[in-house]
């Protein structure tokens, strides 16, 4: 007889005889399950690598068996009477006994516990999920023709310890509408339920599974629970909490990457390091948005350093808890209370986000829009192929040509060293110059022009400059006071400010590369260097400063030759209000300094020798050199020009992530996690605790940690994935705690299951969710009823065993989505920008900044499912919060779940609500399939729970149809105002009412929104 049908007869055999619970001899303590806890809840708050109080530390066996001050060790193996551990919590002494007397002491069972583990050896294993994940093919239990799964022996074998049958498997009917509300969120139409009822294939459960798993509305449901991780909204936070127009591609690439079951590993590496990945992609760069759903802070006169720490702070602590399972953040100050993460292996970590750049690309609104653009525009992108080739056969050129140019390039350093020359700058002559707004420009005797007449928010002055007889090493626009400007200038704005933008330069047809920027003063948030950063949004201004003389100095990358063409352009784009250049000079110098020849960072690699550079910074020499190179100018110039005359390309700019490779920052511990106090250097690395991370070049990256976070190797990751998974499909997880996996963390409650099934979703499934869910999905233990029962209250009344299933209520978007599928009203649509749902007036105004309006969507954006709801982090929609939705400033693992009068009142009252039920209501009257109102009801009752009423609840929703019938016939304008913008042709107002009355009840029921 197999072990797994065994196991099951055994169980639910009422004859069983059963093992002894316990041999003569007191029984070796498990550690992890007996001794480990005590230590974590009585010990480790005083006695960590934190807080070592006397000296002790009771993280490790090798910590605890040091000799103290004392002069004694805390703990000798097999020795408990030698064991100082045992004196102190034994003792009745105020003075000696541990914990101390104004914390709870130790009971006498598990002083006993502890004795009897010391005489025993103490052993001491690692923490167990830091040890290594067995292959899934050492597993002993194995799958039987019967259809039950591993999984089923690993649960009965735990139920059969206590004596327990497991629940019999779940009606047909609750199973389809199971398995819709895990996978899709959405109720099954009575027309599904009764073709998988009357399916009488020996697969017909497994059809239906996999066709849950092939619709579209997998990757809502399931990319709503990773959103609710990746901390996503539609808004900034903090006090301005300015809307976040791009943040839904973001979303768009989950719900796509679930749907088209992108392997987890892929999916981790994709968000952590796609902007480090080979020839990385547009969407593997959308994918790195994961890192920009941090908050940030846009508020006036704030330290952009402070909140960039914060952001990687965050970026940090979401890594240890969606990945880890660790709570990493407890490490940000100090050393973890608990678990063993020091603070500088946080600050390790933190090393790994500590260059990424917050920064802006241009990528297609879609994949599939870019398909149809290009399979419309096909000609002309053609004609892009061979431009793009000879821009990249350009860039493929740069290593032969290195040598020479770096021969080059350090002639002129090392000429500039020797000479120390200073650079002298003499104005230059205006030629011509225009404004796209229509200002006009007066030459003053100084050579500076001054601005006046018409301006606008967005502007752009371009500049032809007459030829200059001397070589151009830089530039410097000299901003002047003017007594016609407000406040004296140098700008237009009513304050006397300006915003520049952005600064470019050509000559002929070949852009001319500005290297650095400095200037004499700068607004804080305003930098010099803001003004050649290719960012529209950002630039150089004066606040404070206004009504004197400043210059902004430019440095160019490579000589302009005397009598060559140079045109500038003065992109000033603050938006908000006219923030334009009033008076400016333009001035050249013509000397070569080192400072004018290479950044600082590209300086610091040419020092360097060739055979001792990495990747990463040979990298960052090629990308310099292609800026500078002609080929390479002049293959670009011609691919953006071809681009330029194509149609309209559906584009558009998504907050992304890329690695910095110039001014890299240095990582520091930051003392208690004060940016402004920052202590000894670190280098990105793993937890002590894990193995190591296996590194491309000398010092290992953001991309090489993504990719040892989902290596075979690495214990934490595969565990904590399946638990997420678990806990979705069962309400709890293996791991209850699922979001500490550490010390203080709830052991597994089927540790071997576990395992395995970490295992298996790396080795056998690939990482890939889809095979794993309907693994679980396909077990007898997911199939069972989740019926309550008696016999459970005593032994397992939290259900820890699984010998049901468990009831759950669903999350605030779904119970929506429930509302509005069942009335018939759900836009079906996938995917697209944030909509806005009817929502009480004013809510929006309440955030702290009073500047957002919630202009509500009509059409098929009415009716879209709750995951698309515009989330604003400081004003939620009241509905969604009502329901227990995370406010998306941390990363949240796992929803609070609540039953609330209040809930029941939304549903009654709120508008999407109610608007559901007038639908719902229409929706039966308008059947012609339906002959009379126990058809009707019947209909509305399975369109919202699935299953047929019974006698008596017919006769209560039959009796509640007929009073609400008499009540509304004698009351027309109730009648009227109820129905409003649902009325139709054929039907009386006063039955549809009572209609809406009834299907308000029927919504209402609690089964409705709970997934049995």
């Amino acid at each position: 007889m197999s072990r797994l049908l065994s196991l099951r007869l055994a169980a639910l055999s009422s004859g069983m005889t059963w093992v002894a619970a316990a041999n003569a001899a007191a029984p070796v303590p498990d550690f992890d399950k007996d001794v480990r806890p005590i230590l974590a809840e009585s010990c480790l708050e005083c006695h960590s690598l934190d807080k070592a109080k006397g000296g002790l530390s009771l993280v490790s066996l090798q910590d605890a068996v040091k000799v103290l001050k004392s002069g004694v060790p805390a703990l000798v193996p097999g020795k408990p009477e030698e064991s100082e551990l045992i004196k102190r919590v034994a003792s009745t002494h105020e003075d000696e006994i541990m914990p101390p007397k104004e914390k709870k002491h130790l009971t006498a069972k598990q002083i006993e516990t502890l004795r009897q583990w010391i005489a025993s050896g103490a052993e001491w294993p690692a923490h167990w999920a830091y040890r290594p994940v067995a292959g899934s093919e050492k597993s002993e239990v194995k799958s039987q023709k019967g259809g039950e799964s591993p999984i089923d022996g690993f649960v009965w074998e735990k139920l059969a310890e206590v004596k327990i049958a497991p629940s019999p498997e779940a009606d047909r009917t609750t199973l389809i509408r199971r398995v819709w509300y895990d996978l899709l969120g959405l109720p099954p139409t009575p027309e599904e339920v009764d073709a998988f009822v009357k399916d009488s294939a020996p697969n017909a459960y497994e059809k239906m599974v996999d066709a849950a798993l092939a619709s579209q509305h997998f990757g809502e449901r399931w990319g709503r629970h990773w959103l609710d991780m990746a901390r996503y909204a539609d808004s900034d936070g903090y006090e301005k909490d300015r809307p976040r127009p791009d943040a839904w591609r973001y979303r768009d690439w989950v719900i796509r990457a679930v749907n088209e079951d992108m392997p987890f590993d892929e999916f981790t590496i994709e968000q952590l390091a796609g902007d480090l990945l080979p020839d990385a992609t547009q969407e593997q760069m959308v994918a790195t948005a994961f890192h920009r759903q941090t908050l940030t802070n846009t508020e006036g006169g704030t330290d952009q350093e402070q909140f960039r720490v914060e952001a990687t702070f965050d970026r940090t602590e979401t890594t240890g808890t969606v990945w880890m399972g660790l709570s990493v953040g407890c490490a940000r100050c100090h050393t973890h209370k608990y678990d063993q993460i020091t603070q500088k292996e946080y600050f390790q970590i933190y090393a790994f986000y500590n260059n990424g750049d917050e920064v802006s690309r241009q990528v297609p609104t879609s994949p599939t829009e870019w398909a149809a653009y290009v399979q419309k525009n096909g000609g002309e992108v053609k004609k892009l192929v061979p431009l793009q080739k000879d821009l990249d056969e350009a860039k493929a050129a740069l290593p032969v040509k290195l040598p020479e140019w770096e021969k080059d390039v350090q002639a002129r350093l090392t000429k500039a060293r020797e000479a120390k020359p200073t650079q002298n700058f003499t104005p230059l002559e205006v030629a011509k110059i225009s404004s796209k707004s229509g200002s006009t420009f007066k030459t003053l005797p100084d050579g500076s022009q001054l601005a006046s007449g018409k301006q606008a928010k967005v502007d752009a002055y371009t500049i032809e400059l007459a030829p200059s007889a001397k070589p151009i090493t830089a530039l410097q626009i000299e901003v002047l006071p003017d007594e016609s400007l407000p406040k004296n200038g140098p700008g237009r704005a009513t304050g006397g400010n300006f915003v520049l933008s952005e600064v470019k330069a050509t000559t002929g047809q070949l852009p001319v590369l500005l290297h650095s920027a400095k200037a004499d003063v700068e607004q804080k948030g305003f930098k010099a260097v803001d003004a050649i950063d290719d960012k529209p949004d950002t630039g150089w201004a004066i606040s404070g400063f206004v009504g004197k003389r400043h210059v902004l100095t430019l440095q160019l990358a490579t000589p302009l030759p005397a009598g060559s063409p140079l045109r500038l352009q003065f992109d000033q784009n603050y938006g908000k209000s006219e923030h334009n250049l009033g008076r400016f000079r333009i001035l050249a110098a013509a000397e070569e300094t080192e400072a004018s020849i290479a950044p600082p960072e590209v300086v610091k690699i040419l020092n360097e020798e060739p055979k001792r550079r990495n990747p990463v910074v040979i990298k960052a020499l090629y990308e310099w050199m292609a800026k500078l190179d002609v080929d390479v100018m002049v293959a670009s110039t011609a691919l953006d020009t071809a681009q330029s005359k194509l149609p309209k390309a559906p584009l558009m700019d998504v907050r992304v992530i890329a690695q910095r490779n110039r001014d890299v920052r240095t990582t520091k511990v930051l003392h208690r996690g004060d940016f402004l106090s920052p202590a000894e250097e670190v280098k990105p690395a793993a937890l002590a605790v894990l193995p190591p991370i296996k590194t491309r070049s000398a010092e290992a990256d953001r991309l090489d940690f993504a990719r040892w976070l989902v290596s075979r190797e690495n214990p934490l990751t595969a565990r904590v994935t399946v638990n997420h998974v678990w806990a979705r499909l069962f309400g709890e997880g293996i791991v209850r705690t699922v979001n500490d996996f550490g010390v203080r963390g709830e052991q597994p409650t089927h540790p071997a299951m576990l395992d395995w099934l970490a295992a298996t979703f790396m080795d056998e499934d690939g990482w890939s969710r889809k095979k794993f869910i309907k693994r679980i999905m396909m077990s007898a233990t997911y199939k069972q009823s989740s019926a309550h029962r008696t016999d459970l209250l005593e032994v397992d009344p939290q259900n820890k065993l699984l010998a049901r299933q468990n009831r759950m209520r669903v999350e605030g978007e779904v119970v929506r989505d429930l509302y509005l599928a069942s009335s018939g009203l759900l836009s079906r649509k996938v995917g697209g920008p944030s909509v806005y749902p009817p929502m009480p007036p004013d809510i929006a105004a309440l955030s702290y900044a009073n500047n957002f309006k919630w202009a509500t969507s009509t059409g098929e954006d009415r009716n879209r499912r709750g995951m698309y709801t515009f989330f604003k982090r400081t004003a939620p929609h009241p509905d969604l919060m009502t329901f227990d939705c995370p406010d998306a400033n941390t990363t949240n693992v796992k929803r609070t779940v609540s039953n609330t009068p209040l809930q029941a009142l939304t549903t009654l009252n709120a508008e999407s609500y109610a608007e559901a039920a007038k639908a719902l209501g229409k929706r039966v009257l308008e059947d012609k399939t339906l002959a009379n109102d126990d058809e009707r009801l019947t209909r509305s009752f399975r369109l919202c729970v699935s299953r047929a009423p019974t006698e008596k609840e017919i006769k209560s929703l039959r009796a509640l149809l007929y009073d609400s019938r008499t009540w509304y016939a004698g009351h027309a304008d109730e009648a009227k105002a109820l129905t409003k913008g649902y009325e139709s042709k054929g039907i009386a107002t006063d039955e549809l009412a009572a209609w809406t009355a009834t299907a308000r009840i029927v919504l209402n029921l609690d089964e409705f929104v709970t997934r049995e």
